[in-house]
């Protein structure tokens, strides 16, 4: 299907009359296929999604892989047994009444600008299905791979200002970050390299040694040329999604803005101090400076999560870190005007048993978590929902996975039960079966 070649929904599509084929005729002899005519009709459609009526235009989502325990972070029970509890202590934050643990002391101290979700539950209990219901926003089927929220979003609103819509840093984190069922054209651009290390450089962001300008330019025109050969005999995804790809690879190189976007040297070296010069602090400026630039959606990681021995020194060695760069992220946007614009988000694919166990640490634990908010039209400095005594399930306002992603695509402009096409022409909803939860919104 042509539409499958260049990786657009049908609705991107016009009818065309037999006066529409003379006229493609016509520019046919000026070197202008069909093919090519109606991947800039696609492109033309992208662009009404510009003025969409979503309260955020980007999204930067920090996943923080393994499973954080919610006790010793978000949701502390200081009231519960110390078998529950556990032995880290908990700290007050800028919102009367609510406590975080100890490691969140300039978090806590930004709490007014923050959405906790304290009542966030689903049935995963091994990582990787956990990990896809927090991508995707769909528990997992043998029948389907289904796409990333960052796939999503470049799907419907395209690229902006030269940059990929979808950025990971340092890497695409796993399989169900990726493009699912759609093209592969809308995958992640990822890094190739950590912000944090000595001599950090976007991998293919410049041009190879010994080309200069002029010869760039020669190499995409022969490329194009080859690329139309194949066009007009092969219709596959992999054909038109190397083309898209291609098409911003070239943008990336070609437009200093983009580069300067990814250049963290061009960033103020005492804000690179406040956030901290490590992998927290490298990755969290970096995802700002993009989002800045134009980039829709980043996916960062941060640490390993999965604490089932010792998890006292686990959080002093790890949250630290995350600690000062989020705190100061947040006051970094809302300082810049960009937070209401913005989504934050911090998930993991789940939280932690209730019980510490006999190695000093907590197992999995799906039943209930804990998800952090912030900007984009989400309301400020509020706590969602809520778990029982001892943080083990649900006790007020349960949100399952499908709630959350409705939610944000909702913020995002995006309806969450709009259908694309799967293969076979199956039409299958962005999100299916959640609801907006608007006591999250501001």
């Amino acid at each position: 299907m042509a539409n499958q070649f260049l990786g657009c929904t049908p609705s991107h599509f016009k009818a065309l009359s037999r006066r529409g084929f003379l006229q493609i005729g016509c520019l046919a002899g000026t070197t202008l296929t069909l093919p090519q005519l109606l991947s800039r009709q696609a492109n033309a459609d992208l662009k009404q999604y510009e003025n969409f009526e979503g309260t955020a235009k980007s999204i930067i989502h920090i996943y923080l892989p393994g499973g954080m325990a919610h006790q010793e972070s978000f949701d502390p029970k200081p009231y519960a047994p110390i078998e529950y509890r556990g032995e880290m202590r908990q700290i007050k934050t800028k919102l009367d009444g609510v406590l975080f643990g100890e490691t969140l002391k300039q978090t806590a101290q930004i709490a007014d600008k923050l959405c906790v979700i304290n009542s966030m539950s689903h049935g995963e209990a091994a990582h990787e299905r956990g990990t896809h219901n927090m991508f995707t926003g769909y528990r997992p089927s043998p029948a389907l791979q289904y796409p990333s929220i960052g796939s999503v979003l470049s799907h419907e609103y395209g690229s902006r200002n030269n940059l990929p819509p979808y950025v990971c840093i340092p890497n695409q984190p796993n399989e169900f970050a990726g493009s699912g069922y759609l093209s592969s054209a809308f995958a992640p651009f990822s890094l190739g390299s950590d912000p944090a290390g000595s001599g950090f450089k976007v991998r293919d962001l410049d041009l190879p040694n010994g080309v200069d300008e002029s010869r760039f330019a020669t190499r995409r025109s022969a490329l194009e040329a080859v690329n139309a050969y194949f066009q007009q005999r092969e219709k596959s995804d992999q054909i038109g999604a190397m083309d898209s790809f291609y098409d911003s690879a070239y943008s990336l190189i070609a437009s200093p803005e983009a580069r300067q976007a990814f250049d963290l040297e061009k960033e103020d070296g005492k804000l690179r101090d406040e956030y901290g010069r490590n992998t927290a602090g490298a990755r969290m400026i970096l995802a700002r400076r993009l989002v800045e630039a134009g980039v829709r959606l980043v996916n960062l990681t941060y640490g390993g999560w999965d604490m089932h021995d010792n998890i006292v020194a686990g959080f002093n060695r790890q949250m630290p870190e995350f600690d000062q760069a989020f705190a100061r992220l947040i006051r970094d946007l809302d300082e810049r005007g960009l937070l209401d614009e913005t989504v934050v988000m911090v998930s993991s694919e789940f939280g932690r048993t209730p019980k510490i166990n006999g190695t000093a640490g907590r197992d999995h634990w799906p039943k209930v978590f804990s998800v952090v908010l912030a900007g984009g039209g989400f309301k400020r400095g509020s706590v969602y929902g809520t778990s029982n005594a001892t943080a083990s399930e649900p006790d007020e306002n349960a949100v399952g996975v499908e709630d959350l992603f409705t939610t944000v695509y909702h913020t995002l402009g995006i309806v969450a039960d709009k259908e694309l096409m799967a293969p076979g022409d199956r039409p299958i909803e962005i999100c299916d079966g959640g609801k907006v939860v608007h006591d999250l919104l501001a």
